[in-house]
């Protein structure tokens, strides 16, 4: 009765293995983003000299990945060369604040992140800062609050600009317009946002498509290898335990034939 177990055991073991293997390859690509994830570190810790190496190895990298292939799309292209070169910037900035420095490698590390992540993108962690601040906005404007309504505001808007250009990369062109419309168009009319203490239209509309944006990134993302997996090995175990029962009835109705007999 051993060998029936033994037999699952292993045809587990062949199931699970190509993906550990797959797990711990490494393309050019993924490369790239571990680089961006390591600049980040090292300028959160204030190591600028550190992000700067690593962001100089960056472009060094760049080449070697984009060598023999195109691996971006021209809009992928476009968001890892200037948030690249703006993270470079203020890796050698003594002019620019700390908060402003990481901001400019977070904006960086999110890009790489979107570029190669099929599902659940890290820029979806961003949710509740983003409407958090807002909500925060939008109350004040509520209560006709000036002074809080713009640390709010200005708040968010530094955040959106963090966010943004890792969001364009999965969200569509007409869906993003619209909302960087909405964001600019509230930017641009503060005063007359709050002017009249209640409840604004411009600010409802933003805030409902910005939870639209997220909610639709953060349903029904799992990772389709893990589904596959998951079926895979439910249909495995499920046809070793019905061959197994049925080896189990078929020496149980053996054995009580040698007793009858």
């Amino acid at each position: 009765m051993k060998k029936p177990y033994l037999l699952l055991l292993s045809i587990l073991f062949l199931i699970l293995m190509p993906f550990s293997v797959y797990a711990e390859s490494s393309s050019p690509v993924d490369k790239l983003n571990e680089i961006s994830d390591e600049a980040l570190q090292m300028m959160k810790l204030k190591r600028y000299d550190d992000a700067k190496r690593l962001l100089d190895y960056f472009s060094e990298q760049y080449v070697y990945a984009t060598g023999n292939e195109r691996p971006f799309t021209s809009e992928e292209l476009r968001a890892v060369t200037s948030t690249h070169h703006e993270a470079l910037k203020a890796a050698v900035s003594s002019e620019m604040n700390y908060t402003d420095r990481v901001n400019s490698l977070t904006k960086f590390r999110l890009v790489m992140d979107a570029v190669t992540s099929t599902y659940q993108p890290m820029w979806t962690e961003m949710e509740s800062p983003i409407l958090s601040v807002f909500n925060d906005a939008k109350e004040a404007a509520e209560r006709g609050d000036t002074e809080k309504f713009h640390v709010s505001y200005n708040s968010f808007l530094n955040l959106y600009h963090v966010v943004y250009p890792s969001m364009k990369l999965d969200i569509s062109p007409e869906r993003m317009q619209n909302v960087d419309t909405q964001v600019q168009y509230i930017d641009q009319y503060r005063p007359n946002i709050i002017s009249s203490g209640q409840p604004n239209e411009q600010l409802e509309a933003l805030e409902a498509d910005l939870q639209s944006i997220f909610e639709d990134m953060t349903e029904d993302e799992a990772d389709p290898s893990l589904w596959w997996v998951i079926i895979s090995t439910g249909s495995i175990i499920i046809l070793t335990l019905s061959y197994v029962g049925w080896r189990k009835y078929n020496g149980d109705k053996r054995k009580q034939k040698k007793q009858e007999s």
